[in-house]
């Protein structure tokens, strides 16, 4: 990766998870910023939910979600980016970061295209790689 993020998003509901990861970004300064959500409807409604129709500067670069939280999960999260038009999705990578390894989940997320599947903890060597792949 030549140049850095613009922005990188973590929808998490646990609040460890969230700081270890976003200590790690920091760290590494692979984005000029990190914003994280608890609650997987809000990130959706603020990344996506007012522009829908056409990509925007604002959009992040890359958008890592949980799969099991309460309320909006991680399935539901990805069954409406699905749904978004393709320029707007081209615009984001996403990417799975969850404790599930189950055969049942990892195969639910495969069929949904270019969605990236890691686990559990984010580390620097798994972000290098990501970025390497898709930026």
């Amino acid at each position: 990766m030549t140049k850095k993020l613009r922005n990188v998003v973590l929808v998490d509901d646990n609040e460890t998870t969230c700081f270890l990861n976003n200590r790690l970004l920091n760290r590494l300064e692979v984005a000029e910023q990190v914003l994280t959500y608890s609650k997987a409807e809000q990130a959706y409604q603020e990344l996506w939910g007012s522009h829908k129709e056409q990509p925007t500067a604002e959009m992040p670069d890359l958008v890592f979600v949980d799969l099991k939280m309460p309320g909006m999960d991680g399935f539901e999260f990805l069954k409406l980016y699905s749904a978004l038009p393709e320029d707007v999705r081209r615009r984001t990578v996403l990417a799975v970061l969850t404790t599930s390894m189950h055969a049942a989940d990892t195969a639910r997320v495969a069929q949904y295209e270019g969605v990236e599947y890691l686990a559990k903890p984010l580390t620097e060597e798994k972000m290098q790689k990501l970025l390497h792949k898709r930026f």
